[in-house]
């Protein structure tokens, strides 16, 4: 009867699990297979919304990230 319960308490570990594994999968899937020579288009669905479809970021086009000096405060004890 214990071992019942430890069996079903540990299911749903086991299908999250599953779950983040499969969904992993698909997100390394997706990248390796990404065509970026594709732009991309805006495509009007029938509902009236656009949305864009295809293309992809380069890394390369977006802003660079202004650095900046770290403020540094006295500490006195």
């Amino acid at each position: 009867m214990a071992l019942a319960r430890r069996v079903t308490a540990v299911f749903p570990l086991v299908g999250a699990l599953a779950t983040a594994v499969a969904l992993t999968g698909a997100a390394f899937f997706t990248v390796a297979h990404a065509d970026c020579a594709d732009a991309g288009r805006f495509v009007q669905r029938d509902d009236g919304v656009i949305e864009f479809v295809g293309g992809c970021v380069d890394g390369n086009d977006l802003p660079a990230v202004p650095k900046q000096d770290t403020v540094r405060y006295a500490v006195q004890p």
